[in-house]
């Protein structure tokens, strides 16, 4: 994918608070809670984690970007009309100045971020919704299970990342000063029923170390697909699950109408 047209690709930071960003654009916010509504995605480069299905694997497998400082960001963000704003990635969390960018825009704008769940915003930064998507087992990439157009690696390279994946891909401890700080939602990713006992078990001990509430309304369940067809696949699936469970079932509507196009 490319990076959005009217920023100016350079591969030096300017001086000052920057961000790599891939893309910067306008749409509906196609998940959880706020899905439908207009709103202007940041979407930052680079990620922590290695998912095999991820569907923005063009910012976290093979991350392209340019560097926009957090003044050019703020602005393009002011020139859109939405209200409404998704940091997002990759995981803007690893970015310090991801947390300068949303405290410049705090006070114009409802602020969601899209976080894996493993890093914690510091004290005080300002997040209207935090949608976190903690990574089951199934995520973990293998050598021959990696986002479509990625290069595969050797098999020792292939268990190395899978190694680094499964060991960072779920942080107890930030998920639940997460949901203790911010309104949160904690958005899974369904392949399937297998998953159902590792969501459920992860709910529970996110439950236990939280000293709040986690209601079942605040657990959504996303079928997993970057294209229609693969949506196709698993939509009736994770609905039943949801009533099943008792669970709020997402869609997925930029994959339904733009069948997950750049900056869709």
């Amino acid at each position: 994918m490319p990076v959005t047209s009217e920023v100016d690709r350079s591969d030096a930071a300017p001086d000052g608070p920057a961000l790599p960003v891939n893309e910067l654009f306008s749409s509906l916010q196609g998940e959880g809670t706020l899905a439908g509504v207009p709103s202007t995605f940041v979407r930052t480069s680079g990620c922590n984690l290695r998912c095999w299905f991820c569907d923005s694997s063009h910012t976290s497998w093979e991350p392209t970007h340019a560097w926009m400082s957090v003044d050019d960001v703020v602005a393009a963000v002011e020139e859109r009309t939405p209200d409404h704003v998704v940091l997002t990635g990759g995981e803007p969390a690893i970015h310090d100045e991801s947390f300068e960018l949303l405290r410049r825009l705090d006070d114009d704008y409802h602020l969601t971020v899209e976080t894996n769940g493993t890093v914690v915003p510091p004290k005080g930064t300002p997040v209207d919704l935090v949608s976190i998507s903690p990574k089951l087992a199934s995520s973990t990439p293998t050598a021959d299970r990696i986002p479509a157009g990625v290069e595969g690696d050797t098999d020792a390279d292939a268990a190395d990342r899978a190694e680094r994946h499964e060991a960072a891909r779920v942080e107890l401890a930030a998920l639940a000063a997460l949901v203790e700080r911010y309104e949160s939602q904690l958005k899974f990713v369904v392949t399937g029923r297998d998953d159902m006992t590792e969501i459920v078990d992860l709910v529970d001990r996110v439950r236990e170390a939280a000293s709040v509430p986690v209601p079942d309304d605040e657990v959504l369940l996303m079928p997993e697909g970057q294209t229609r067809e693969q949506l196709a696949g698993t939509r009736e699936t994770v609905a039943d699950l949801a009533l099943e469970y008792g669970f709020r079932y997402t869609p997925r509507i930029h994959v339904d109408v733009w069948n997950d196009a750049p900056e869709s």
